[in-house]
């Protein structure tokens, strides 16, 4: 299709494109994406979600991230999905099945089970990722775990205190993760995790799901915290549950921020 139309979503800040192409397709590359995603001279999102067919689920939502890169997963916008099109939905991604149901304000979604072994993740050589020996100037002795995508998590007196901004960027190109990795700096209070996270391929982001979904998992794994545990994120909070054996389900809000029409060609 030349002109289409689009919905503008986000969760907690964190923003998309979605376009719906299982009726009429869109074809896409990193160029046109990254275009597409361009605050100035595009539409402006942090991720670009395209729907389209599939056989294994009700939808299959392809994801890029704004400088053009496709991703695994994104848990995000598989709740702004999962609202959009309402009632119960199993969508595919890339990273795997995910099922999704529309609340009154927002969006509960079932993210699958977390991947914990070094090769999942994946890391370069053998590890252990619970407390991986390893780090970078004051960020020390992370955790790995893999939700669809790539995380490293590094717990900290005061997640506000890190340049995630530098370091972030160091971290993600490390050739210690192949496929690049998502990094996240976090400090508890209580019953609760601070969080902030520099997003593969997108930067500093005020809030990113599977982030969240994946700080839990360590933060439970390492006893610092209990099920369901309240992430805060710089855009506001989820609630993440998740039991060993069992899939993580992320609860948390959407907004639907307007709907339009778009000649793609524009964009290459």
């Amino acid at each position: 299709m030349t002109v289409g139309q689009f919905h503008k979503m986000h969760g907690l800040g964190n923003d998309f494109v979605i376009v719906d192409a299982r009726a009429n397709d869109l074809s896409m590359t990193k160029s046109k994406a990254a275009a597409i995603a361009n605050r100035e001279t595009g539409i402006g999102c942090d991720q670009l979600i395209i729907l389209r067919p599939s056989e294994k689920a009700d939808l299959k939502m392809q994801i890029f991230n704004r400088d053009g890169s496709e991703v695994e997963a994104c848990g995000n916008a598989t709740r702004c999905v999962a609202k959009l099109v309402g009632d119960k939905t199993l969508i595919e991604t890339d990273g795997g099945l995910i099922s999704g149901e529309e609340q009154k304000n927002g969006a509960i979604v079932d993210m699958g089970s977390p991947r914990l072994e070094w090769q999942d993740i994946p890391l370069a050589y053998a590890m252990d990722t619970l407390k991986m020996p390893i780090g970078w100037e004051n960020l020390k002795d992370p955790a790995a775990v893999n939700v669809g995508n790539p995380h490293v998590i590094f717990f900290v007196e005061d997640s506000d205190g890190i340049e995630l901004d530098r370091l972030g960027a160091m971290i993600e190109v490390d050739p210690l993760f192949p496929d690049k990795v998502n990094v996240n700096v976090a400090h508890i209070a209580g019953e609760d995790i601070y969080l902030r996270v520099w997003e593969r391929g997108v930067g500093l982001t005020n809030a990113c799901g599977t982030g969240a979904c994946a700080t839990a998992v360590a933060a439970m794994r390492r006893n610092l915290v209990h099920s369901p545990v309240n992430v805060y994120l710089p855009g506001g909070r989820l609630k993440i549950g998740w039991q060993e054996g069992e899939t993580i389900k992320m609860q948390g809000p959407t907004s639907y921020v307007f709907h339009g029409e778009v000649d793609w060609s524009q964009f290459g």
